[in-house]
């Protein structure tokens, strides 16, 4: 056997020792009970037990345990009530909520393997779990463009990391460099900005707290050390001040600046930017760490912001526009040869399911073996049922059954015998074999998958299921009580996510929708009257994809611009063949970066130049877009193609450079 199979029947037969006992007992009891201790020298076991036993805790496993007054000795003991996942009485339909963001998220999700681990813990015992998808996937699309399986392989061992508080080194490109550096970091936590993941953590070569972009680190994560534990969560750390920061708040601040913002613009930035500032008398007044990203935020609202103060800032913005405008009247650049980009190295091995969730798939297996035995002591089960509901390859499914056979109590007492034939697996349930017919507790990993999911697609899966995203939330939080917070990072649900109830009510029912919408370039909503046919969640916002009946066409309109969505009494018939996308039947536009820029549009699909520079086709999604998303770049982004969107953005960048009224400062033309 491997040394990790050692290990899992090892920590499993712990688990069963303490929880069958039902008493306190001693570490000399333990080494001569529990299966895989007994022929182990008192050295070796002191180092094994204190290793499994820190790995349990952090598998969420609550062992406890206290000094005996008297004899000065460690007592151990495991309570099956805390064990166990208590009674949450998930009701069909919520059951099927969870289920389908299951199948929602599926493959795009980073966290698609303990996601399902922790729903097929919930479903055990219960059918339905491995049917087809429900409607709602049918109308709701969820794309994660950082997602990927080496993306899903790093976050596992991070969250390993730091559920074991070790310290791990990788190697990561400073994109700001453009090198590539070796890091130690004592990981603290985890979270999703805006559609990526990062690690937050202290450097210790820096010795500094730093967050690093997980999609960056290079090759394998490696563990620093051979110790059980290399640090201790500092207790003033909290997640949350890193998430939903505006990018011009990332870095120690640097001054106040004040932004006029025209009209009904307002609501928007205190709904998107409520850890940016504050909106008073309509100036927006806001803190930055980088005056740089602060006016490309500016030039990106198309006249609806205006800076104030201080002057650099008015100059950054007029500079900005000043270039832009330059580059877009002369010829367009002319474009270096392609490069061909070498693949980014991967992971030494494949991802696949971390230690914490093989542990998970046994816990759930044996749970499920002895719960189709029900009160009888045997149970035949077809071996194609098991390895569809647990996801385990044919060809490794009687290795796991003969590591549960192996899972004792102590004194020759298993748990359960499972045995293989052609097509079928025959169970025996031995003596103390109910103690493990419940599922147990979720681990954190399997619990922050959840978290993470409502995240995602709970309020359409709520809204489809008829129950508010609350209620499922909140049963399901009595299996998180006991992780910290200050680790989880769960953001806030995204700008807009309270219209999604609305719109899928009116996708199902086949109602026209009335919408008070900001476009971009606009200062006061418009009224629009819609068809609403398909929710999309692109990281990190939410789409509706409709056709207009107020334009006559086809239109996609971003939830956190939408002021208010009216379910109106008028069905409608569904449009043969029609199949509404994002920027479906839009322009194509090519768009230069020059090499000061290239590499975070390489990093999001841009095409790299042999000169530094790079260039994309994107679909033009309207004038009033194209134009804050060129500007934004301060005139480090160009449009070559077509000629009449070159001259819009020139014409754009001329009328805002005479609003701002600040001359910018004199460069050379480039």
């Amino acid at each position: 056997m491997s040394h990790d199979t050692d290990k899992l029947i090892r920590q499993l037969s712990l688990v069963a020792f303490l929880m069958a006992e039902r008493r306190a007992v001693t570490a000399r009891d333990i080494k001569g009970s529990v299966e895989g201790y007994q022929e182990m020298s008192d050295e070796a076991f002191a180092r094994r037990f204190y290793s499994d036993r820190a790995e349990l805790l952090a598998l969420g496993v609550p062992l406890d345990s206290q000094r005996d007054e008297f004899t000065g000795e460690e007592l151990y003991t495991l309570r099956s009530e805390r064990y166990f996942l208590p009674e949450l009485e998930l009701k069909d339909d919520e059951l099927a909520a969870l289920q389908t963001a299951f199948y929602l998220l599926e493959g795009k999700f980073a966290y698609a393997e303990p996601l399902r681990l922790a729903l097929q813990n919930l479903a055990l015992g219960r059918p339905g779990f491995a049917e087809a998808s429900t409607a709602t996937s049918e109308r709701v699309e969820v794309v994660d463009r950082d997602y990927s399986p080496e993306l899903a392989g790093r976050l596992g061992k991070l969250e390993t990391a730091i559920s074991k508080q070790r310290t791990v080194k990788f190697r990561y490109w400073a994109i700001y460099k453009d090198e590539e550096e070796e890091r130690t970091l004592n990981p603290y936590a985890l979270y999703l900005d805006r559609g990526a993941w990062y690690v937050v953590g202290l450097d210790l070569e820096r010795q500094d707290e730093r967050t690093f972009r997980v999609s960056r680190i290079r090759g394998d994560i490696r563990f620093a050390t051979r110790r059980e534990r290399d640090f201790r969560l500092p207790a003033e750390f909290d997640v949350s001040k890193f998430l939903d920061r505006p990018k011009w708040l990332i870095g120690e601040p640097r001054g106040k600046a004040k932004i006029e913002v025209a009209g009904d613009t307002a609501w928007w930035i205190e709904r998107t930017f409520h850890k940016g500032g504050s909106v008073a008398d309509g100036v927006f007044t806001t803190e930055y760490s980088d005056a740089g990203q602060l006016a490309g935020w500016v030039l990106k609202q198309d006249g609806r912001a205006v800076p104030v103060e201080p002057k650099a800032l008015r100059e950054l913005v007029a500079e900005g526009l000043f270039v832009a405008r330059e580059r877009h009247e002369g010829d367009p650049p002319a474009l270096a040869d392609e490069v061909r980009q070498e693949p980014v190295e991967q992971l030494e091995r494949p991802a696949s399911p971390v230690a914490p969730e093989r542990f998970a798939v046994l816990q759930a297996l044996l749970a499920y073996l002895l719960a189709e035995c029900g009160e009888g002591k045997e149970a035949t089960i077809r071996a194609g049922e098991l390895t569809e509901r647990f996801h385990i390859p044919p060809d490794q499914l009687e290795e796991h059954l003969s590591l549960l056979n192996l899972v004792n109590f102590g004194g020759g007492c298993y748990a359960v015998y499972a045995e293989l034939q052609d097509d079928e697996v025959h169970v025996d349930k031995e003596l103390y074999g109910d103690t493990f017919r419940r599922p147990p507790r979720l681990t954190p990993l399997e619990a922050r998958a959840i978290r993470l999911a409502l995240e995602y697609v709970g309020p359409s899966i709520a809204a489809d299921a008829h129950s508010p995203l609350e209620r499922v939330r909140r049963k399901l939080e009595e299996t998180f009580g006991e992780f910290d917070d200050r680790q989880t990072g769960s953001p806030h649900d995204a700008a807009g996510a309270d219209f999604v109830a609305v719109l899928s009510d009116a996708i199902r029912r086949r109602r026209l929708i009335r919408l008070e919408y900001l476009k971009e370039g606009e200062t006061t909503p418009s009224e629009r009257i819609v068809e609403p046919y398909k929710l999309e969640r692109k990281l990190p916002d939410w789409y509706v994809h409709t056709w207009s009946r107020t334009s006559g066409g086809e239109r996609s309109f971003r939830l956190d611009r939408i002021r208010n969505a009216e379910v109106l009494a008028e069905p409608f018939e569904p449009r043969e063949g029609f199949e509404p996308r994002e920027f479906q039947g839009a322009r194509s536009v090519t768009i230069w970066y020059s090499p000061e820029v290239a590499r975070w549009a390489v990093e999001r699909g841009a095409q790299p130049l042999s000169d530094g520079a790079a260039v994309e086709q994107r679909p033009a999604g309207g004038l009033e877009w194209l134009a804050g998303e060129i500007l934004q770049y301060r005139g480090e982004a160009v449009v070559v193609e077509p000629e009449d969107l070159r001259s819009h953005v020139a014409r754009r960048a001329r009328e805002l450079a005479r609003e701002l009224h600040v001359r910018p400062r004199a460069r050379t033309k480039a």
